[in-house]
């Protein structure tokens, strides 16, 4: 498994942010049952860079809280038999052999904000948006009532087995 972390900005969460990107990634795989070593690119910026980039791929002009980058098209969100389908240099590193699930992106600016204004950890706040960034990775999405409350659930377990609560 392959966490790279990257942190592009100088703002500071007051914490370790690898422990905590590392256990919500791994509990994210283990309870979707993923068969294959993977990886996965966290970047961490501020406001600015990631209504730079939120504006270059989804043509709106404003930041956000994270930006998931997916690089598996599924049938099916979670479920991993799609990549059998699939040729190998499309979704494996050909160094280390490991399944490339994408990117995430997330914004301290609005870890820090959202913490306080939901109350909770800046912890929790970075877990839930890691949670919720691994789901698009695997395909699920929120546009449908169904598919937010599917979505909802799962980030719930991912992040109550950890024991990350609001």
């Amino acid at each position: 498994m392959a966490i790279h972390i990257e942190y592009e900005t100088e703002l500071s969460l007051g914490f370790d942010v690898e422990p905590v990107i590392t256990k919500v990634i791994d509990k994210a795989l283990e309870i979707h049952q993923c068969p294959y070593a993977a990886e996965v690119n966290v970047i961490l910026t501020d406001n600015a860079s990631i209504a730079v980039i939120n504006e270059e791929y989804r043509n709106l002009a404003r930041p956000t809280d994270v930006l998931s980058f997916p690089m598996i098209s599924y049938e099916t969100p979670g479920d991993f038999s799609v990549v059998e389908t699939m040729s190998a240099e499309d979704c494996f590193d050909p160094d280390s052999g490991e399944l490339i699930l994408g990117d995430i992106i997330i914004s301290v600016e609005k870890v820090i904000e959202q913490a306080e204004t939901y109350g909770h950890s800046k912890e929790r706040e970075l877990g839930f948006l890691t949670a919720h960034s691994m789901l698009h990775l695997f395909g699920y999405d929120h546009m449908e009532e169904k598919e937010r409350i599917d979505m909802e659930e799962k980030q719930e377990t991912i992040l109550a087995s950890l024991g990350l609560y609001r």
